[in-house]
Formats: C-alpha cells, sequence, structure tokens
C-alpha cells in the first residue's frame, strides 16, 4: 500500500511540476511523505520554495485521486499524510506473510562477497564483508530479484602456492579436532617462518605459480586440495554467521578455459595497451597515475587478468553486477570498472566498506596474529549465554544455550550492520549484547514481547481503528516496510534497513508502555492486539532480511 501511494504521489507530483525528479522522501516524525520539489522549481520560477510548496499543495488536495491522503504545505516543504482508512489497509497489509515481499523483477543480479583469500579463517576484518553482502543478497530477494550470490576462490594466487609448498614440505599434521581453515593457517604461517629464514624457497613458490599457470596437473591438484580444504572451514563459518552462496567460483577456471588468454588478447588490442616486461594498461585519462599491470615479465597472468576475466563471464550472464569489497581495494576495483568499460564489458558496482577492528587491536594473518570470527563467535556466544541465565535462569540449560546462540549472531551481525559501509567501527560486544539498548538483541527482545502479548490475549477478532499518537507512529512506520526493502537495494545500503528495525522497535516499545493492550476492552483491544501482531510479523521479516533469527521467547 505505501510503495503504491508513494509511486502514485510521485506520479501526481511530476504531473503538477513538470519535474521528473520531484525529490520524494519519507517525511519522518512531521509526515509520512514529504516532497522538497520546491526548492528545485526555486531557481527556475525565481519565487520563494515556501509559496511554490503552496501552490503545489492547494493543486493536489483538490484532485480526488489523492483520497484519504491529507497534503498541506509546511513552509518549502509539500507534506502528505494518510487518513484513517490508509492507517487500517497499512495494518492489514503488515499481516500478511511474507510482508515486504516486492513483486518479482525480470533483471538478473549477482552479488559477489566475502572471498577472503583461502589461507585460513575467516577473520573479524572479513565478516564485515560477509554482514553486508549477506544482508544486501537478503534484500534482493525480499524484493523479488532473481539472484546468484557468489564467493569468488583465489586458487592461484602467492598465499596458496605458500600453502600447497608447507603442505609439500613441512609434515604439519592436522591435529584431531582441529578447523580445516585452522590448520591451513597454521600452515601458511609455519611457511611464510621458512621462507623468511631461507629465501631461495620464493623461487620453488615461483616455480609452483608458473607451473599452475600452464596447467600442470600435479600442481593444480595440490593447489586445488590445499583451498578445498580451507574452503571447508571458511563454509562453516558462514554458515555460523547465518550467510549463504549459492556459488564457489575458482580463479583458475577461467585460465583452463581460456578466458584468461582471450581476455589478455582483447586487452592486447587496446591503444591504451603496453607491452615491454609486462602487458600493461595505460589507464591516465582516466584518472590513473599506476600501471594497471596484467601480465608478469615470465608471462603468467596476475590476480587483475583472473579479475577482469571473471568479471566478463558475470556480465554477459547478468543484469547487474555488485561486488562487496573492502576500502584498500579501492584503486585496484576502480581500475577494474575503467577497464572493463575501455573493453565494451559491463563494470560491476562496488560497494567499499571501511574495516570493524576490536578495541584489543589490528589483525594479521600473515604474522599468525589475528582474532578469527570463529573465536569471536564462540566468545559472544559464552557472554550471551551468561546475559540469558541470568535473565531467564528457569529454563533448561539446552534452551538457554540455543537462545544465546542466535542472541550472539544477532549481536555480531546488527552491530556490524547497523554503520554505513563507509564508516569504520569497532566491534564492544558489551554493547552489541545490550538488550535495553539499540542492538541486535533488543529487536529480537521486541519481537519476543509481541509474541507474549499475543500468546496471552489468546483467541480475539482484529479490529483496524487507530487514533492515539502512538498507534499512529507504530502504523506509519510499518507502513513503510516495503519503501525501504526498495531503497535498500536501489541504494546497496543495508543500514537503512537496520535502522528501520530498531525503529520499529523503538516505537512499539513507547506504543506498549504508553497504550494499554491486554487491559483494554473492545474494539480498542482489538485493534491494539492486530497492531501488535503486525509488529510481530514486520519484525520477523525485517530480522530475517537483517539474517536475524526473530526468537518467540528471551
Amino acid at each position: 500500500m505505501f510503495q503504491e501511494k508513494y509511486h502514485q504521489i510521485e506520479r501526481m507530483l511530476r504531473a503538477c511540476t513538470g519535474e521528473e525528479d520531484v525529490l520524494l522522501t519519507t517525511g519522518g516524525d512531521h509526515a509520512d511523505l514529504a516532497s522538497t520539489v520546491a526548492f528545485k522549481l526555486a531557481k527556475k520560477q525565481k519565487r520563494a520554495p515556501a509559496k511554490i510548496a503552496g501552490d503545489i499543495a492547494e493543486r493536489l488536495a483538490a484532485d480526488p485521486d489523492l483520497g484519504d491522503i491529507q497534503v498541506e504545505a509546511a513552509g518549502p516543504y509539500v507534506n502528505f499524510r494518510f487518513g484513517p482508512s490508509l492507517l487500517a489497509e497499512a495494518v492489514r497489509e503488515a499481516l500478511e506473510p511474507g510482508y515486504g515481499k516486492l513483486p518479482g523483477r525480470s533483471e538478473r543480479v549477482v552479488l559477489e562477497h566475502t572471498s577472503a583469500n583461502p589461507n585460513g579463517p575467516l577473520h573479524v576484518g572479513h565478516i564485515r564483508n560477509t554482514v553486508i553482502g549477506d544482508s544486501l543478497s537478503r534484500a534482493f530477494r525480499k524484493a523479488g530479484y532473481p539472484l546468484e550470490v557468489q564467493y569468488y576462490l583465489n586458487d592461484m594466487g602467492r598465499q596458496v602456492a605458500i600453502v600447497a609448498w608447507g603442505l609439500d614440505h613441512l609434515g604439519i599434521a592436522r591435529e584431531e579436532g582441529e578447523k580445516e581453515d585452522h590448520y591451513v593457517a597454521r600452515v601458511y604461517v609455519a611457511a611464510n617462518r621458512e621462507i623468511r629464514e631461507n629465501p631461495d624457497i620464493t623461487e620453488e613458490i615461483d616455480l609452483l605459480m608458473q607451473k599452475v599457470e600452464r596447467g600442470d596437473p600435479e600442481t593444480a591438484g595440490k593447489f586445488r586440495s590445499a583451498v578445498s580444504l580451507c574452503a571447508e572451514g571458511i563454509k562453516a563459518t558462514l554458515t555460523a554467521l547465518n550467510a549463504h552462496h549459492d556459488r564457489f567460483v575458482w580463479e583458475s577456471d577461467f585460465v583452463r578455459i581460456g578466458d584468461v588468454d582471450r581476455v589478455i588478447e582483447q586487452v592486447r588490442r587496446l591503444p591504451q595497451a603496453h607491452e615491454d616486461e609486462t602487458l600493461w594498461v595505460d589507464l591516465s585519462e582516466q584518472g590513473f597515475e599506476k600501471k594497471y599491470i596484467l601480465r608478469r615479465s615470465d608471462g603468467t597472468s596476475v590476480y587483475s587478468t583472473r579479475d577482469l576475466a571473471y568479471h566478463t563471464w558475470k556480465g554477459r550472464n547478468a543484469d547487474r553486477m555488485i561486488d562487496v569489497l573492502g576500502a584498500d581495494h579501492k584503486l585496484i576495483g576502480a581500475q577494474l570498472q575503467a577497464t572493463l568499460e575501455l573493453l565494451g564489458e559491463q563494470p560491476p558496482e562496488i560497494v567499499y566498506f571501511e574495516f570493524v577492528s576490536l578495541p584489543e587491536g589490528s589483525m594479521s594473518t600473515r604474522a599468525g596474529k589475528f582474532v578469527s570470527a570463529d573465536d569471536l563467535v564462540e566468545e559472544v556466544t559464552a557472554k550471551a549465554f551468561e546475559e540469558v541465565t541470568v535473565r531467564r535462569p528457569e529454563l533448561p540449560e539446552e534452551e538457554r544455550r540455543a537462545i544465546a546462540e542466535s542472541v550472539a549472531i544477532a549481536a555480531i551481525r546488527y552491530d556490524i550492520v547497523k554503520v554505513s559501509p563507509e564508516k569504520s567501527t569497532v566491534f564492544d560486544w558489551k554493547e552489541a549484547l545490550n538488550f535495553e539498548r539499540q542492538s541486535g538483541p533488543y529487536i529480537q527482545y521486541a519481537h519476543a514481547r509481541a509474541c507474549s502479548i499475543l500468546e496471552k490475549a489468546g483467541e480475539f477478532e482484529r479490529a483496524y481503528r487507530y487514533e492515539t499518537e502512538h498507534e499512529v507512529a507504530l502504523v506509519r512506520h510499518l507502513a513503510r516496510f516495503p519503501v525501504v526493502i526498495e531503497q535498500t537495494v536501489a541504494e546497496l545500503r543495508p543500514h537503512n534497513l537496520a535502522a528501520y528495525a530498531r525503529e520499529l522497535a523503538d516505537l512499539f516499545n513507547a506504543f506498549y508502555h504508553y497504550d494499554p493492550v491486554l487491559k483494554s476492552e473492545g474494539e480498542t483491544r482489538n485493534s491494539r492486539l492486530a497492531l501488535v501482531d503486525a509488529v510481530r510479523n514486520t519484525l520477523q521479516e525485517s530480522l530475517a532480511t537483517l539474517g536475524i533469527d526473530a526468537l518467540r521467547s528471551m
């Protein structure tokens, strides 16, 4: 309903003003929707924005198509408020299973996220990529897009060569119960130590990379075996974080099937291409001073070459490509986009994120000093179990542990996704696990409270009359959910969805505090219970889109 009215008002504003971009936004406390188009028109008409807004509001108010929508000017803003019938309809829609699901789209989307090097476990620095990417993928599916989520396995890099060499030469056995990716990290760290002590080993590593590039079966098998081992551990971590990939794409496949050779030949024909000791592209006209190298002096390709082949393949199989990358990839990501455009191929949209860290300090896989995602999940789960035990000591231990596991993932995922990607953040488990503050568990607790109210109420006949300040504010926020989904995928900003869920929990708690539900009577009671049920359903759908369990009891 809200989405339909949003687009209807957009069309009416365009017809009224003659402007294509009518600058329509959700209106916050003052309106359901608001337009700032008067500011834009003021420059053209040389009139005060407030006067223009008043004229627009007057013309639209006389249009019967607006129905149960009040329109008025508030200074330079044109504000729209939904009337009683639309508020009732909003609650009815918010009660529907799968609320927020948008009509199916034909545009095919491929989204790549995480794609950490397979030389050890995911660490805290990686999981912001995972949480942002998985939240976006859930939002795209909610928005009705056919979507494939990919993890790009770098199985040809120097780090993999070092792991393969270490597995061959160091005789390090996997300990009983040791997770695969943690074992690979031990081998990698030990191999790096050996290389520092004996630099001649570098030649052996270079030879391995040349052999795998030429397709030597034995070397390729060793690389794939090492990567497969590490990938199994990474997949287990992703599962624990409620993150899902549809496909793991192997970098070496693009060498094996000839795509890398084809890309190199395409690049060589570019006027910006240069061949001396290396093959490189001059992107100075696109604003890059640094050479974009695609082939080494020994004839082997580099990661960037294989990345071009991968993105060419993706672009030909999707209408929209999205990559989630750390801020340290901004240069190489921009070079990739520029080169794909020179080749006449579709460039990806890239969501860059700054890094998440812990108060304890920095992390380094190479030095063997890092906080793995597994360690973080284990630690936060232990803290969550303590908190759940304090709150619900009467529950069986097994149930408390199950709640704690869900609460821990909610704490981690929400604390990461709530911050806009371009801002760095520090994960503080005390804040993230605070049931009384704006955290993932806080939103889960609001859902559990709604479930508890409905359970105590028993059977009731739904009614839909909303008049108090807190009822109306809550209904208006419920109505926004489909538009928030639409805006999340359009702008690639999942923190907006996180903010929506937190605000919904806030408004529900205020409503519950000021407007009695179970103690009210008649139509008022039935209307408020219907509203609680609509909140429960919308919290469930918004939490699911954020990859968080909607618990019925906490």
